[in-house]
């Protein structure tokens, strides 16, 4: 079984050519829900210029979303030196 210690990830949606940045933070949400279980996740952020946004999640999760259509990358958020 995986950890569950959460760390914080990047997510970046695959390319839409409908996109709009206003419902970019709905659409974010509605993956994570479809995706997640309720309550398991924490969004810290979205990023709707390049329709990404970052997320308090497990690695077990993290594999989840990278498994979604709608998502091109995830990625865990690394402190540089």
């Amino acid at each position: 079984m995986g950890s569950t210690k959460t760390e914080l990830y990047f997510v970046f949606m695959n390319y839409d050519p409908e996109y709009q940045r206003l419902r970019a933070d709905r659409k974010h949400d509605e993956l994570l829900a479809s995706t997640l279980q309720a309550g398991s996740y924490k969004k810290t952020l979205s990023l709707v210029i390049v329709d990404g946004f970052a997320v308090e999640i497990t690695e077990a999760q993290a594999n989840e979303l990278r498994s979604a259509n709608e998502v091109r990358v995830v990625e865990k958020n690394q402190v540089l030196a």
